[in-house]
């Protein structure tokens, strides 16, 4: 800027300038002998001769036909005064240009007087007073930062003395989890603590060093993982509002959860057994639920089996007993009517379950042909049917014109007893 400047006044400050060291108004025999570039430049030319242009250009033209009165050593004062203004006015502007600053999108700006918070500003070109007066701080207030506790940037490069942690069972555990936060007061954040981000990172160690101190081994590997969680975002965000550190928990992941490597067998070893008794609980709770189930719907229908015999019991004896009230009743009013409808009665039922041969006795032959094998046939299978007891099953001879065997002339027998038994129970019906 200075070099244009001094290019729009009218100085040139080329080495190949012909005049360059010369005095345009005295002492020209002394330049005369002398080419361009022979000797280094005149310095002190180049000086007199950029205030004599400044003075022809601020107005001193004037002063060439009324006399020198004060010599060359007057107008370079005055041109050497005006420089420096112009010299000054340049660097303020400089000055003041270095106040301006710009705030991308998700960000703040935060402005102190002499080290003291003076305002915030949001996106977009501001100004300020440059420095020492004014400074400024742009805060990222959208970015998600992350604290690490127990590793740095992947699991496998942990920090033992960050995971190693002790239960409430007086048992060592391995936890690697990680603590994601943004800003929501970026003013408590710049000026309420130094290094903010290992101030977290110390508060998220102390919260997880509490909660897993105050919980059992088991309940922090496996069912409590997500309680243990919870219970350490709130104990850091209740530490970070005690501190206004004006930072938000957003988030807490638990990376890692295991035994120190040096037992990690031997857990293991304890895990798969756990898993095992687990699996035969599981097994016999399954059987246990299949059979009692079902033993007890078999007790249950075999009470009501039970009970419907019973009503059936009951309900025929009490039938049975009023039909023999009834029947006593109608014999004492016609006895000879009643005896006779029941002795009908019982003989209906028993030729409905017996076998019966039809002889036709006014024939007057003397020869009788009883079908003797289809007899014993036919009894045999009523006795199967029935359960009788009293008689046994006889087999049927294969040849009918074989001669019946024992078993043929018992059967004939049990049948002459049984229809002697009925004659006898009808003649003393009859007597009676």
């Amino acid at each position: 800027m200075l070099v244009s400047l001094l290019k729009r006044f009218g100085v040139k400050l080329s080495l190949n300038d012909p005049r360059w060291g010369k005095n345009p108004e005295g002492d020209h025999k002394a330049q005369e002998g002398r080419r361009p570039g022979e000797g280094p430049p005149d310095l002190d030319q180049m000086w007199r001769d950029f205030n004599a242009r400044l003075n022809r250009l601020f107005g001193n033209r004037g002063n060439n036909g009324g006399g020198d009165s004060g010599g060359p050593y007057r107008g370079e004062g005055r041109g050497a005064g005006i420089t420096a203004s112009v010299i000054g006015f340049i660097v303020l502007l400089i000055w003041l240009a270095s106040g301006a600053f710009i705030v991308q999108e998700g960000q703040v700006g935060v402005v102190t007087t002499f080290g003291r918070l003076s305002h915030t500003t949001g996106a977009g070109f501001n100004w300020r007073w440059p420095a020492p007066i004014q400074a400024h701080e742009t805060v990222n207030v959208s970015q998600v930062r992350t604290a690490e506790v127990g590793y740095r940037d992947n699991v496998r490069n942990k920090q033992g003395a960050e995971s190693l942690m002790l239960t409430d069972d007086e048992n060592i555990i391995d936890i690697q989890f990680a603590v994601q936060y943004t800003l929501k007061d970026p003013v408590a954040w710049v000026f309420n603590n130094r290094d903010q981000d290992t101030t977290v990172h110390q508060v998220a160690e102390t919260a997880i060093r509490e909660v897993v101190g105050k919980s059992k081994m088991d309940f922090v590997l496996y069912e409590g993982r997500e309680k243990v969680a919870l219970d350490v975002h709130n104990m850091i965000q209740q530490i970070i509002d005690r501190y206004k550190l004006g930072a938000l928990i957003t988030n807490v992941t638990m990376q890692n959860v295991q035994p120190p490597e040096q037992v990690q067998s031997a857990f293991d070893d304890a895990v798969k057994a756990g898993q095992d008794r687990a699996r035969a609980r599981n097994e016999g709770e399954a059987y246990a639920n299949d059979v009692i189930p079902r033993a007890r719907g078999a007790a249950f229908r075999l009470l009501q089996d039970a009970e419907a015999y019973r009503s059936m019991v009951v309900e025929n004896a009490t039938g049975n007993a009023s039909r023999f009230n009834q029947v006593v009743t109608e014999y004492a009013k016609a006895p000879g009517v009643t005896r006779d409808r029941m002795y009908i009665d019982t003989m209906q039922q028993i030729f409905s379950s017996t076998s019966k041969v039809m002889v036709d006795a006014k024939s007057g032959s003397n020869l009788l042909y009883l079908p003797l094998d289809k007899l014993i046939a036919q009894v045999a299978a009523n006795d199967a049917a029935t359960g009788s007891a009293r008689s046994g099953p006889v087999q049927a001879p294969q040849d009918q014109g074989s001669t019946p065997t024992q078993e043929v002339m018992q059967t004939i027998e049990q049948v002459r007893q049984r229809d002697s038994r009925a004659r006898d129970s009808s003649r003393d019906r009859e007597s009676r």
